[in-house]
């Protein structure tokens, strides 16, 4: 007769190579609206999964224990639930579907109003619409390296300036007395001159001048994450330059639509902007 330990080994091989149906979690429970939140995906073997979530394509990677997640958006405009759509491909070719809907907690946001330069805060001319267009095709193409470049983000991540916040993220804009727009970003205090740093791995996709945004800094930080820096009086950085959390990469200032000098901060995953501190949140 078998000893115990032998047919326990034996039934533990058969077990281990029969495939483990595929499940699906996210972190947090109830992720923000506006905030980044984690998608993962249980179950072995994989060959390849892919997903979306709020128009933007998911990166999985394996995490060591048996998981692989992904970093994901919940849009701004989100309100409900969102839902999560992934397909497991398994080593044989066959296909797994996954789908969910996300329970979403609502954002705290609010209304601000400023004034500006009448240039700026109104209705653009054609040539500044113009601009604006070209402005947003260059952020569009960060956005398309950002999902063509494997992760390079890491988990040493910190604020790129440790001020105070002038303006936050998700805010509606009342620019001289007229809705706008929402404040994508975060806005935080400087001083002309004041060094602004690299919140974690990354590549310099784009170094350039904005007609709203002023001098800016885009970093792409791979699987689909980059961030960006306005308003800046200084770029100490070159496009293809590889940075580390902690790098200088600018200095604050006050070129574009802006009130004073400070540090707009935007964080996105594709084209699908989330509040900036949520990077530093997920794990």
């Amino acid at each position: 007769m078998k000893s115990p330990f032998i047919l326990a080994l034996a039934v533990g091989l058969v077990w281990g190579a029969a495939p483990q149906e595929p499940r699906l979690s996210w972190i947090p429970e109830r992720p923000i609206q506006g905030h980044l939140f984690q998608v993962r995906v249980e179950g072995q073997p994989v060959r390849e999964i892919v997903g979306e979530v709020g128009g933007e394509a998911l990166h999985f990677e394996p995490v060591g224990d048996g998981a692989y997640r992904s970093l994901a958006p919940v849009p701004i405009e989100t309100f409900g639930s969102l839902p999560v759509d992934v397909v497991v491909v398994r080593p044989d070719g066959s296909e797994v579907a996954l789908n969910a809907q996300v329970e979403i907690e609502a954002g705290a946001y609010r209304h601000e109003r400023l004034s500006v330069a009448p240039r700026l805060g109104g209705r653009l001319n054609d040539a500044d619409a113009a601009r604006l267009a070209e402005d947003q095709a260059k952020a569009a193409r960060v956005a398309a390296a950002a999902h063509a470049t494997p992760r390079l983000w890491t988990d040493e991540r910190i604020l790129p300036r440790d001020d105070r916040v002038t303006s936050g993220f998700g805010n509606g804009r009342v620019f001289n007395g007229e809705v706008s727009s929402r404040h994508m970003g975060l806005d935080l205090d400087g001083d002309p001159g004041d060094l602004i740093v690299a919140p974690t791995r990354g590549v310099v996709e784009l170094v350039d001048s904005f007609l709203l945004a002023g001098d800016i800094i885009y970093l792409n930080h791979g699987a689909g994450l980059l961030s960006g820096y306005f308003h800046l009086s200084e770029q100490l950085v070159a496009v293809g330059d590889t940075v580390e959390a902690g790098t200088p990469i600018g200095r604050v200032g006050a070129t574009g639509r802006v009130t004073g000098p400070h540090l707009h901060w935007v964080v996105r995953i594709g084209t699908t902007s989330v509040a900036p501190r949520s990077l530093l949140d997920i794990r």
